[in-house]
Parts: C-alpha cells; structure tokens; sequence
C-alpha cells in the first residue's frame, strides 16, 4: 500500500513543487485493496482519480495503473490486473464527485474494472472553459497553483512490472494536485459565469460511450487509399484482420508486428509466392518473417475471397468543406458566414470556438438547414444532433442571422454617376 499522502498542501503560485516523494508501493492484493476501500471512504471531499494505459505498447486499453487521492486518506496506487474488480471502491465513492483531467480518455477502461462516476469535474475541460491557452495537466497545475509538473513518463509502457519508483512518484502527482486544481478552476468558473455551463459540459461527458464500433475497421488502415483493385483490397483486409487477431492474443499493439505500411504493400504487390513475400523489401516488422506463414495465408484467404469489398462505402458524412465552394456554393457561403459569426461569440465568451460549438455540428447544419432557418428551427436542429443547451442558447441566434445573410445576393457595384 503506498505511504499516505493526506497532508499535501495547496501551493501558492511562484512556489515550485517538493522535489522529493515518499517512497510509494503499489496495491495488488485484495487484501490490500479492500483495507484501501475503508480508508479512502473515511476521507473527505471530492475523488480524484487517473488511470494509466500502455497504448502503443498493448492491443487493449486496459489501466494498468489507477491512482486515487481523497484529502483525509491519502495516494493510493493500484494494479489492476492483480485487483480485478474495483465494484467496492465504486460503492464507497459513487456518491462524491470524483476529478479527472481529460475524463474522455480514461472513462472507458475505468468503466471496464467497475469504476463509474455519477459526479464528475474534469479538469481539463474546465480549463477550456475557463479560456486557459493550455489545458495540458502540467500546464494548468502550473499556470493556477504555480507548480511545475514533470510529464516524462506519460507514453510509459505502463504495463511494465515492476513498475519504477520514478514512474510511481509520477503517477501520484497526477492525482495529488487535482483536489487544489478543482478548487483552483472552480474559483475562475465562477467568476466569469461558466459554472452552469461547465455542469452541463461534465454531464454530457458522463452520458457519453466512448468505445468506437466500426463496421469496416480494417479501412482505418494507413495507406489503405492507395490501393486499386478489388482483389488487393480483399488481401489487405485479410492482413489487417489477421494481424488483428494475432495482436488480440497476443496483447500486442498491432502496428508492434507489422507496421501498416507493410501491410499496404504486400496488398499492392500481391506477391506469387511465399518466398516472394519474405523478399519483399517493404514488409517490415517485428513479427513479418517470424510469422510469415500467418501473413501468406491471408494473402491467400484474400485471393480466393469472393466477398471484395468496393472501393468506397456509403457514409453519411459530409464532404470536406475545402470542396463545398464547387459542390454546393450555398451551403459554403452558410458555412462561411456562421463560422466567423461563431468565432465572434466564442472570443466575447472567452472560449475555444470547438467548445462553444463543436464544427462538426455547424458543417451539418449548414450542409443541409433548416426550410426555414429562424432561431427556432436552428435551435431544434441543432439539439437534434445533440448540442447542449447552454450552446443552442449562446449560438441558435447567431447562426440563423448568418443563413439569412449568406442568402442575400451579393452587392452590386453601383455605377459612377455621370
């Protein structure tokens, strides 16, 4: 169990960090773990709490590391894998509001251990909202509590065991400085008017699955735009999803084996034989000769396959608005005139344009609008596609006065008088 940390004091600006950490440990036991649950519930205040992942290095997404600092018990270091379910501490705490920076990336392997906040302030988009120009954790710890916050281990292969003592100290301070950090922002909320706003931003982040399903995923593959022919695109699924399968079992992120570019080229080539394979000069990787028969039976499999996929699929995504001058000039003018419309809003509010509306939005709305654009049908529409309200409030007006004016026809040059 790691020492407690319950003292950690709030540092005025100008003053740097303690350059020393108490030794730290990590819990792995249930034993260890249960006893934590009953410290962390007879602290006080709010949750804060990070999770440490090994992208780039693992197939899953899973924490490997998940920190906890509650003022009144202290820092509490866990190992996942070796705790299993986390159902206890998520009784304990459902009731409090728990503090993550940047939640999005860590609620999905959060939820995967049984850890799910009702309550949240996430600290990251609070800075946003507070119109900070960084909103980096190190950067907010260090323009708001004037403390400097090393980053050098955040692409860690946390997967690693045992786990490094620096590595450890680094992961604690993630969460040791979010209870001052959350009362830091809350303080700058508050004096521009943006709690409310920031409630229903928190709550929409809560609402939210950010697991992503494709229906073709093997089309996210890089390069995957530069190959012809049906028959190329059946071996290159072949090999993603054979890659895929491997990367699965194995734990491995999948582009460790065998990068995409290779994938790319042995679908482009289609080499003839196996040997062939071996000796193509472009298909590069940890695991492209180790494992050559893998990738030469999907070759094959993709070869004999007689599903080949089109070269495009049906979306319901919009064309990219550098094309919308020539395939629908209206729409463009829309797009145009609403977007400097909103970028005004957001500089008065002191907020980032994306925040104030998401693009993706305005593009849809102005794509196709409203029969009748008037601040209601703008409003409804853009609920439809599921802006809050404090957005709808702040931008309905707004746009459907820009609609109206890209519609004018343009001024014409008056005629010099005779």
């Amino acid at each position: 169990m790691s020492s407690p940390q319950s003292n950690v004091p709030s540092v005025p600006p100008g003053v740097p960090g303690p350059a020393e950490h108490d030794v730290l440990t990590v819990i792995e036991s249930r034993e260890d773990y249960l006893a934590a649950v009953a410290e962390i519930a007879a602290g006080n205040g709010p949750i804060a709490i990070d999770a440490e992942r090994a992208s780039g290095y693992r197939y899953s997404q899973r924490a490997y590391l998940i920190q906890v600092f509650r003022r009144g018990a202290g820092t509490y270091l866990f190992d996942p894998p070796a705790v299993g379910d986390f159902s206890e501490l998520n009784d304990v705490l459902k009731d409090e509001v728990w503090i993550l920076h940047a939640a999005s990336q860590d609620l999905t392997c959060l939820r995967e251990v049984g850890l799910n906040p009702r309550k949240l302030f996430d600290t990251e988009l609070a800075a946003r909202l507070a119109g900070l120009p960084r909103v980096g954790l190190g950067a907010v710890v260090e323009d708001l509590l004037g403390i400097h916050l090393a980053k050098e281990h955040s692409a860690a292969d946390w997967s690693t065991r045992p786990l490094p003592q620096s590595w450890l100290v680094y992961a604690a301070l993630d969460v040791e400085l979010l209870v001052d950090l959350q009362e830091a922002l809350e303080a700058v909320l508050e004096r521009d008017g943006k709690t409310d706003i920031a409630a229903q931003e928190f709550e929409s982040v809560l609402g939210r699955d950010f697991v992503i399903v494709r229906a073709e995923p093997w089309r996210r593959l890089g390069g995957v735009h530069s190959i012809r022919g049906g028959r190329n695109l059946a071996v290159a699924r072949e090999l993603w999803q054979s890659r895929d399968a491997y990367a699965r079992e194995i734990d491995t992120a999948p582009g460790r084996l065998v990068p995409d570019s290779a994938l790319v080229a042995a679908a482009r080539v289609l080499p003839e034989t196996k040997r062939d394979l071996a000796a193509l000069k472009d298909f590069t990787g940890r695991a492209s000769r180790s494992q050559i028969d893998r990738w030469w039976n999907a070759i094959q499999a993709g070869l004999a396959s007689t599903e080949q996929p089109p070269a495009r699929v049906a979306t319901d995504t919009i064309p990219p608005p550098r094309v919308w001058s020539d395939k629908n000039p209206e729409a463009d003018r829309r797009l145009k005139t609403a977007r400097a419309a909103i970028t005004e809003v957001a500089t008065e509010l002191n907020l980032p344009v994306e925040n104030l509306l998401t693009p993706e939005l305005l593009r849809r709305v102005a794509w196709t609008p409203p029969a009748e654009p008037n601040a209601e049908s703008i409003a409804a529409a853009l609920a439809e596609l599921g802006a809050r309200d404090w957005q709808i409030d702040a931008t309905a007006q707004v746009i459907a006065s820009a609609f109206v004016e890209a519609s004018q026809p343009p001024e014409q040059p008056s005629e010099d008088a005779s």
